[in-house]
């Protein structure tokens, strides 16, 4: 160690500040012993504190100095003192090589900053690693070198018991994911031991609740196991059950008097003796050495307690646990274990809401749209997933929805409000509702969940959620769509332009009364071999670039895509190229090719309203039957169908009249449009009462039918199977 004398010319830096400050703590031997200054030794010695427990004294010295240059390495140091023991300090060795791995770049990007700015930063709870692999806690200050001298004095202060406890708690508690929860919990146990491993009942894996189990029935699954290193074959390491006898026997130890209690086994023979196998001997204990372990339930209070898992840790025989240390394994355990429980919690909720939204998924786009979609959701340790959800359906009319949403908000709530807003937009649409109509139903939907009682009495709003839905004709190839305040869709024509639409902006659902304006509907041709593609904000959003850069990212994406790509494997391509790796909030894509109707599977004719409408009607679908080679009884029928239709709107309704016949899978698919508004209804006629005879004729002759509003009128539809 280089450890300057009192003397040295450079004594006003900070690093001879806190390494003349060391004399107060390092006993004789220490940094100023080993510098060979007699002066130094003596006043030393003279200042060396007496402690009745000499091993208490050690515990004292907790104060050292690292000295870096501007390239950030180690040009001295003074950790002469016991607690620091097993730091490998290597004059000329970069600094951050005494760091954990995932601490190294905000510890670098904190020294770097100091170096820059001349500003200190002071007392950050830091770890520090051994050459073991075990920690130390350390608080860091980071300062400017005094002049003439450049680059940064690194002072450590190792953590006293309590802080320390402190420390690994704070650290613990920062995931929600159960196996990052139970990892962070065995890396501050390993300060006590060489080995430690967390084994957790394997409800609290699944999510379900944790109940009072049986003594001996607790089934155990390792979540964490420190140091990482390969391990031999037959130990039980991260990911696996335990044996079926050693859950038996770690549940039996632990339990004693129905109480959940702590037990040390001090030596291996003890150890095997109650183990009572070779094979249990080398599924649990990691090394042939003699060794000793503390075992340490989780325990969630309760009356009577539950216990969720068992701490181990493990040491050599000859450093057996005292009574303090077995104190602070059970302090510390008991501290985090409501943190494992609320993993716990959280992973059940996530697999409740990931079930829901699994089952929103759509399953088919229907003949005459090719769909395939991605759900991603956010990561476990994220606040929960998100309400993000995407549908497409075919429509009993011949068309296609497609619709996608973004429910404010995680966890149950969100997902509760995104399933009723899914389950009433297929509702709506399936009734004949436009786009634009729906979102207004939507919109009233999410103002009413909002009220005192039903919403923020729940601690869950979900105003501002956005939703876009698009409804594809697959015989105009024209699609109608409408959005509440959502990012706009890519279309990708056929010759692979690819640009977001141009879709009016809106505020979104249940947005307030004043900033309330209708849903507008934006239509635009969508020829055959199209490609649309809708998604939620996850996909697009990175907070290094602004949203139009993400869109257009997303734009060049599937502007690649070729036509005979297939679908679900483009868009997994699309995803993995766009999202994070590690999201914060749930990544959704829908991708929908359009394919419509062979021109020869339609025909359209437009007649006046008219006395001979319907027998006009009739010549001309019949003649298109026969062409069509349709069976006689099914022809029969469709021209029943289209006389009573073609008949109830020249006499209910004004203007001309559409007709428009569809051969479509099994069935065809008869529609008949007029200028009118009415509703028709199916209703109890009585046997005399011509009032609606006609709907009832339609009901008997078809397997579905119903009516779909226009922005002229209303379009009476009927299916006849083939």
């Amino acid at each position: 160690m280089d450890t300057p004398s009192p003397s040295s010319s450079s004594s006003s830096s900070p690093f001879d500040l806190v390494s003349s400050a060391l004399g107060e703590y390092i006993p004789r031997g220490g940094a100023a012993a080993a510098a060979g200054d007699p002066g130094a030794r003596g006043e030393t010695t003279a200042r060396v504190r007496v402690h009745p427990n000499p091993a208490a004294g050690l515990q004292e010295q907790i104060l050292g100095a690292v000295n870096l240059d501007r390239e950030l390495r180690i040009t001295r140091s003074n950790l002469d003192a016991p607690v620091f023991a097993g730091l490998d300090v290597v004059t000329g060795s970069p600094f951050v090589d005494l760091l954990p791995p995932w601490d190294v770049p905000t510890v670098t990007r904190r020294l770097r900053q100091v170096l820059e700015t001349g500003e200190a930063h002071v007392a950050r709870v830091q770890r520090l690693r051994r050459a073991d692999g075990s920690e130390l806690v350390v608080s860091m200050s980071i300062l400017s070198a005094a002049a003439p001298q450049e680059g940064l004095t690194v002072s450590l202060i190792a953590m006293a018991r309590r802080l320390h406890l402190y420390a690994a708690e704070t650290a613990i508690g920062t995931s929600l994911d159960i196996g990052e929860t139970a990892q962070s919990l065995a890396e501050s146990l390993l300060a006590w031991g060489d080995v430690a491993a967390i084994d957790l009942d394997f409800a609290v894996w699944t999510g379900e609740g944790v109940t009072e189990h049986g003594q001996g029935r607790i089934r155990l699954r390792r979540a964490a196991l420190v140091p990482d290193r390969v391990w031999p074959e037959g130990y039980v390491t991260e990911g696996d059950d335990l044996p079926k006898d050693a859950s038996h026997l770690l549940s039996q130890a632990i339990r004693r008097d129905d109480a959940a209690q702590a037990i040390v086994i001090p030596d291996r023979e003890s150890i095997e003796r109650v183990l009572g196998g070779p094979k249990l001997v080398r599924a649990l204990v990691p090394s042939d050495r003699s060794a000793g372990v503390a075992c340490i339930p989780l325990v969630l209070d309760g009356s009577p307690p539950v216990v969720l898992g068992v701490a181990e840790v493990w040491r050599r025989a000859d450093r057996p646990f005292n009574d303090g240390e077995l104190l602070d394994l059970q302090e510390l355990v008991a501290r985090t274990s409501h943190h494992v429980d609320l993993a716990r919690q959280h992973q059940r909720e996530h697999t409740q809401v990931l079930a829901l939204q699994r089952r929103l998924l759509p399953r088919t786009g229907g003949d005459t749209v090719e769909t395939a979609s991605v759900y991603q959701p956010a990561t476990p340790d994220s606040a929960g997933v998100g309400g993000d959800w995407v549908n497409s359906f075919p429509l009993p009319d011949g068309r296609t929805a497609l619709v996608v949403g973004d429910v404010v908000g995680h966890g149950l709530g969100a997902a509760a409000t995104m399933g009723q807003l899914s389950m009433e937009a297929r509702a709506l649409l399936s009734a004949g509702l436009a786009p634009d109509e729906v979102l207004e139903h939507l919109d009233k939907t999410v103002t009413m969940l909002d009220d005192a009682e039903s919403g923020l009495a729940a601690g869950y709003s979900a105003l501002g959620s956005t939703c876009c839905i698009a409804v594809y004709d697959p015989v105009s190839h024209r699609v109608a769509l409408s959005s509440a305040g959502h990012l706009p869709p890519i279309l990708v024509l056929p010759d692979g332009r690819a640009a977001p639409l141009a879709v009016r902006p809106h505020p979104g659902l249940g947005a307030e009364f004043a900033l309330r304006e209708p849903f507008g509907v934006h239509t635009f041709a969508a020829p055959p071999g199209s490609l649309l593609a809708l998604y939620t904000d996850g996909l697009v959003e990175d907070p290094a670039v602004p949203i139009d850069e993400g869109i257009g990212r997303l734009a060049d994406a599937v502007s690649t895509l070729h036509p005979w790509d297939v679908l679900e494997e483009a868009a997994r391509w699309v995803v993995s190229g766009l999202s994070p790796q590690r999201g914060r909030d749930d990544v959704t894509l829908l991708l929908a090719r359009m394919i419509g109707y062979r021109k020869g599977d339609t025909a359209t004719w437009r007649l006046p309203a008219r006395d001979d409408a319907a027998a006009r009607a009739r010549t001309l679908v019949s003649a298109l039957l026969r062409e069509w080679r349709t069976r006689d009884d099914t022809r029969d029928r469709v021209l029943l169908l289209v006389s009573e239709l073609v008949t109830n709107a020249v006499r209910f309704a004004r203007g001309p009249i559409t007709v428009r016949l569809i051969r479509a899978g099994h069935g065809l698919l008869c529609e008949v449009g007029d200028t009118g508004n009415g509703r028709p209804r199916l209703g109890r006629g009585e046997l005399l009462d011509d009032g609606g005879r006609g709907l009832h004729v339609v009901h008997r002759l078809t397997a579905r039918w119903g009516v779909r509003w226009t922005d002229t009128g209303k379009v009476v539809w009927a299916v006849v199977a083939r």
